[in-house]
């Protein structure tokens, strides 16, 4: 059985004391709960010192919401993976859809992102989806196929023994609409299926992949009683604790 994993992506919200207010009063949640979920929380790069600081008796884990391909230099605003690491992330978040369409990354920077990633031990959060015209043209598969094939090429099952892929369409991410249980199934399958063949079938056995795409509390056990859906990448529900622990709850 794969064990659920379900990931806040706070994006550019959140100062320092929303951060410390958010994330005792999850501890206290977690505390007290019996969960059989992972939790991570990824908030804005000034806040992760103190994140990390205050997670360190806890379950919670910490992730980063983006990260630049180079291990150092003169890369103005960027930072890097061993910045990363010095403060305690386990995880990135690499692909999303808002550093894909607002920043302009390509596929080819994210595979390099991945690999930097991996060389540094960080575990990748990859994530893949497509915009409404794509699904509305009928190429839903043809999209998620490329961002796989493309995210992933040069990389081995070793390499990415602690990948985590998020289905994310992109049409539902903060629009209040989100993928019925059905069609996040039916890509989730897809995506388990493609990367089989890419990689190996025990591998995609046990690969973790998340969707996201307006994730609350009330939709979210729907979703996670999907065979192939392994957690969720949480956006706007993550920024209060009662709805996102209702999310883990729902794991």
């Amino acid at each position: 059985m794969r064990k659920k994993v379900i990931a806040g992506n706070w994006k550019m919200n959140m100062d320092m004391n929303d951060t410390v207010a958010l994330i005792s009063e999850l501890k206290n949640e977690i505390r007290n709960k019996n969960l059989n979920a992972s939790v991570i929380v990824c908030p804005p790069f000034t806040n992760l010192d103190t994140a990390s600081a205050l997670i360190k008796d806890s379950s919670i884990k910490l992730g980063a919401q983006n990260m630049y391909f180079e291990e150092n230099g003169a890369f103005t605003g960027e930072i890097s993976p061993s910045m990363l690491k010095s403060v305690g992330c386990e995880f990135v978040i690499l692909g999303h859809s808002e550093r894909r369409t607002i920043f302009g990354e390509s596929d080819q920077v994210i595979n390099k992102k991945i690999k930097t990633a991996v060389k540094h031990g960080l575990k990748p959060i990859f994530c893949i989806g497509e915009t409404l015209e794509e699904r509305e043209g009928g190429i839903t598969f043809k999209v998620i196929e490329k961002q796989i094939s493309n995210g992933l090429e040069g990389l081995s099952g070793t390499d990415l023994a602690e990948l985590i892929v998020a289905y994310e369409p992109v049409w539902a991410i903060g629009t209040g609409r989100n993928a019925t249980p059905r069609q996040a199934q039916e890509v989730h399958q897809f995506i388990r299926g493609l990367i089989a063949g890419q990689l190996s079938q025990s591998f995609a056995d046990q690969l973790v992949i998340q969707y996201g795409g307006s994730v609350k509390a009330d939709n979210a056990s729907d979703l996670l009683s999907q065979s192939d859906i392994d957690g969720a990448l949480v956006g706007g529900a993550c920024l209060k604790a009662d709805s996102f622990i209702k999310i883990v709850e729902a794991a």
